[in-house]
C-alpha cells in the first residue's frame, strides 16, 4: 500500500510556472507508476500526465504537451510535475495517483485504473 501527499500549489498569473511534488510512503515507491490528474470546477477529473515505475516511460495530455514535465526520484519517493507557461484554464485541483500496472497511455490515461490517490493541491491561474 502507498500513501501520497501533494504539494506545491498556488496561485500563479499567465505564463508563470509551478512545480507540483508527490511525496510517497513506502519503500516500494520504484514498483509504482505515479500519473497526475486535474479537476476543475463542475468538470470531471482529467488525465494531465504519468510515468512508469523506473521513470523511462511518460504520457502526456495533448493540452499540457510542450509545457508540463513529468519526473520522478525514486531514492526520494517523490514524484514532479513542473508546470511552465501556465494558462488561466490550467486553474483546477491537481491529483497525484500510483498504481503497480504500465501500459498504453490510454489505458493509463483513465481514472478508474489507479489505486491510490492523494488529497490534491489547488493551482490557480490569473489572467
Amino acid at each position: 500500500q502507498v500513501q501520497l501527499v501533494e504539494s506545491g500549489g498556488g496561485l500563479v498569473q499567465a505564463g508563470g510556472s509551478l512545480r507540483l511534488s508527490c511525496a510517497a510512503s513506502g519503500r516500494t515507491f520504484s514498483r509504482y507508476a505515479v500519473g497526475w490528474f486535474r479537476q476543475a470546477p463542475a468538470k470531471e477529473r482529467e488525465f494531465v500526465a504519468a510515468i512508469s515505475g523506473s521513470g523511462s516511460g511518460t504520457y502526456y495530455a495533448d493540452s499540457v504537451k510542450g509545457r508540463f514535465t513529468v519526473s520522478r526520484d525514486n531514492a526520494k519517493n517523490t514524484a514532479y510535475l513542473q508546470m511552465n507557461s501556465l494558462k488561466p484554464e490550467d486553474t483546477a485541483v491537481y491529483y497525484c495517483a500510483a498504481d503497480l500496472r504500465w501500459g498504453v497511455q490510454s489505458t493509463v490515461a483513465g481514472t478508474t485504473r489507479w489505486d491510490y490517490w492523494g488529497q490534491g493541491t489547488q493551482v490557480t491561474v490569473s489572467s
